[in-house]
């Protein structure tokens, strides 16, 4: 029995450290999957067209500094008016735990500077983290539902947003092969809707 017990334990600290390393590869997997579905050029012009009370917006999500981890720089805009975007920020993707991921955002210093830099992402080189602000609460925590499939959303009150008067922002992401479903909606102290989409989230369909 002496004999035995040793050998049972290196099989057993054998298959764990294969499950560890099985469970690694899986979660590496999965955040990559979820970082490239992010990227890309996306509009709801068919949206816009079926239902006039949206707007077709374009966005614009390209990796940056690849060498640091994984941060997009992101662009939204009118489709009419792209040399005038009304967002312009850096999220980082991260894994949060076992079954979550989290995409933090961030503001940029001096917005204009960066307008239509989604089509040059290697300019961004030229700053650091230092150069960026993270807006505290405004994480979007998301879950994998399935292969090409995450859902996620911010905190229901923890996202500061002074914007028409409201005291804080809420944002509810679907994120899939083709496209990005995103409700973003502004509530003021009491927790009334004072701005967003009313009906649902924005379907911004991948056009590249």
């Amino acid at each position: 029995m002496k004999r035995i017990l040793p050998f049972t334990l290196i099989l057993i600290l054998f298959s764990n450290c294969k499950n560890e390393t099985k469970s690694e590869m899986s979660e590496d997997s999965e955040l990559k999957e979820l970082f490239s579905l992010m990227q890309g050029s996306f509009d709801s012009e068919i949206q816009a067209e079926v239902d006039s009370s949206y707007y077709n917006i374009a966005l614009h999500m390209y990796p940056i500094w690849e060498d640091k981890g994984n941060f997009l720089y992101v662009e939204q805009a009118l489709n009419s008016m792209q040399n005038k975007p009304y967002r312009q920020r850096i999220y980082e993707v991260t894994r949060n735990s076992d079954s979550t991921f989290s995409s933090a955002v961030y503001k940029l210093d001096v917005d204009s500077l960066w307008i239509g830099k989604w089509k040059t992402p290697k300019a961004f080189d030229s700053i650091s983290l230092k150069d960026i602000a993270l807006k505290e609460g405004c994480d979007v925590i998301l879950s994998r539902v399935a292969p090409n499939h995450f859902i996620g959303k911010t905190g229901d009150a923890s996202c500061a947003s002074t914007m028409r008067g409201a005291s804080f922002a809420r944002s509810e992401v679907e994120i899939l092969e083709d496209k990005i479903m995103s409700w973003d909606r502004g509530f003021d102290a009491k927790g009334h809707y004072v701005w967003g989409a009313e009906k649902g989230a924005y379907i911004f369909n991948k056009i590249d």
